[in-house]
């Protein structure tokens, strides 16, 4: 069983008309993740599975949780985070990776109105006191890592509102030795539950603010697009630390009964052992990154029995076609692609009607009136670039953040007229597909043309000796902008002269001639940000001085 009636007047849909018109959802009053879903599943069905946790780095190390066990432990560790002094309101950052505490934590601050600020292991100290002094944290929660240990420390002293930390070992017997009776903590839906620092590709990271309501928002991502099941093993490549871990890891796969997957505490990602690890759980349901996508494409696939899988999506950038293509040959899935930010549920998506257009990012969701609009707001004709808006005038969906917080400066520059701008350029075509360009930022204006990198990266991508790839704009006299591309190679590929001259050669034969790489430099690896977003905006600045 599964608790989506509670929340849709309609579960079952023949079409995409038919999900785009009759979706409805039901919001109950003072709505609580923790008490209407986790204690719910708890008293309906305690031994339905909820979480397996599974690390095959050095040994195999596998622990099964039921809602029953998540019920009693997030109490327990509602009583331990009320002992330290966290009360309704208060700010406590999670770094706990994908340890099974991380969903217990957050699930325990829930039920006691704190709000839960999700965290990468990889901050250093000036990452901890930026963070807890924009949003006053009180109280933080990491994994035992003595460089970790050695950051909090570093940092502790310049952050004022910070009343200590614990380190997971700690908590853990903190949570075993509490009593597992809690009294509900009454919250309204308006109220913050949660806040994501975005990662963003330029400038510090903004503080995106969810409500209590935003766990039924995912609801369309889980049941709609990533298509999981009651009692199906879903698994999202995610760390704890991103908003990604809200789409697939925690709110509308619970809601829906899905059983979540976590594992791969890895120090760097492990291709091969993401691959046996899918074989050895038998997922039923997989959502990875494009740059996860990419690098599994580059072993063999066919020695891994992946047949339990039924369906395969992707986002957080746009998929390269050859990517869904070469996945395709090895296991006999389409991947189905979506768009969404740190501020909303999936936006964009392929729910499963219509056929996939390799490369879009499907249509809107249920949730969002999504449109594609000029500098002045003016919709955009079919085919014309745009930015990618939603607008809110008519209703405010469920699961689009709240604000930035503390940020006024932001808000005007993204939001006007009850508008949300996302700061993403794309355009529809006649079918009403939706097709990335790029950030605002990133689209290249070169002799009158506007070129968008997403096209001249998936050229490349489809060449042999490219692993990985970042077109940017490069200054030129004549042009204006030129386009550039920096480029990963495979392993053991040599760089040279003439090299860069078969891969030009090679965009122009599969896209338009102007759009090929003028300038194409080898690198060891690409800029990104902590959550693995090229940061191309890096790669501009270095050219420029």
């Amino acid at each position: 069983m599964n608790l989506l009636n509670k929340f849709l007047k309609k579960t079952e849909f023949t079409s995409y008309e038919d999900l785009k018109n009759n979706y409805e959802l039901i919001i109950p009053e003072r709505f609580n993740f923790g008490y209407d879903i986790i204690d719910e599943y708890a008293r309906l069905e305690p031994d339905k599975p909820a979480l397996v946790w599974y690390n095959n780095d050095n040994e195999s190390i596998e622990k099964r949780f039921t809602f029953g066990d998540i019920s009693r432990l997030s109490n327990k560790a509602a009583n331990v985070f009320k002992s330290m002094g966290i009360k309704k309101g208060d700010k406590v950052m999670l770094m706990l990776m994908q340890r099974p505490e991380v969903w217990i934590s957050i699930i325990a601050l829930c039920k006691i109105g704190a709000v839960s600020i999700p965290a990468t292991v990889q901050l250093k100290s000036k990452d901890i006191i930026y963070r807890c002094n924009s949003a006053s944290i009180k109280y933080i929660c990491a994994i035992d890592d003595a460089d970790i240990v050695k950051e909090l420390d570093s940092a502790r002293p310049e952050c004022p509102t910070l009343l200590g930390y614990s380190c997971c070992s700690d908590l853990c017997k903190l949570i075993d030795e509490a009593d597992d009776k809690l009294e509900r903590v009454h919250t309204d839906n308006d109220e913050t539950m949660l806040i994501y620092f975005s990662s963003g590709t330029t400038g510090m990271p903004k503080m995106v603010v969810h409500d209590y309501t935003y766990p039924i928002g995912h609801i369309t991502t889980a049941k709609y697009w990533q298509q999981v099941e009651d009692g199906g093993l879903h698994f999202t490549w995610s760390d704890s630390g991103w908003a990604k871990f809200g789409w697939g890891k925690i709110f509308g796969q619970w809601i829906a009964g899905a059983v979540i997957v976590a594992f791969g505490d890895w120090e760097k990602f492990q291709p091969i052992k993401l691959l046996e690890a899918m074989e050895y759980l038998k997922l039923t349901t997989f959502c990875a990154p494009p740059s996860t996508l990419r690098f599994l494409i580059k072993e063999d696939m066919t020695k891994y029995d992946l047949s339990s899988i039924k369906h395969c999506c992707t986002a957080g950038e746009p998929l390269n076609p050859e990517v869904i293509k070469r996945f395709k040959e090895y296991t006999g899935h389409d991947i189905f692609e979506g768009f969404g930010q740190s501020e909303t549920t999936v936006m964009l998506g392929n729910f499963g009607f219509d056929p996939i257009k390799p490369g879009s990012m499907g249509k809107p969701s249920p949730l969002y009136d999504i449109d594609i609009v000029d500098e002045n707001n003016n919709s955009c004709e079919d085919g014309v670039v745009g930015s990618i808006v939603i607008r809110t005038n008519r209703i405010y969906p469920t699961g689009l953040f709240k604000e930035y917080y503390k940020d006024d400066e932001a808000m005007a520059k993204s939001w006007k007229d009850g508008i949300y701008n996302t700061g993403d350029m794309a355009w529809r075509d006649s079918d009403g597909y939706f097709w990335f360009e790029g950030r605002s930022d990133d689209v290249i204006k070169c002799s009158g043309y506007r070129i968008g990198p997403f096209e001249v990266e998936s050229a490349l991508l489809t060449h042999k000796s490219v692993l990985e790839c970042a077109v940017t704009a490069v200054p030129d006299e004549i042009r204006g902008q030129i386009v550039k591309a920096t480029v990963v190679l495979v392993k053991g590929c040599v760089p040279s002269d003439e090299l860069k001259k078969e891969l030009q050669n090679h965009v122009k034969n599969i896209t338009a001639p102007y759009k090929y790489p003028r300038v194409i430099e080898f690198v060891d690896e690409l800029p990104k940000t902590l959550g693995g977003k090229i940061k191309r905006g890096e790669i501009r600045k270095k050219d420029s001085q």
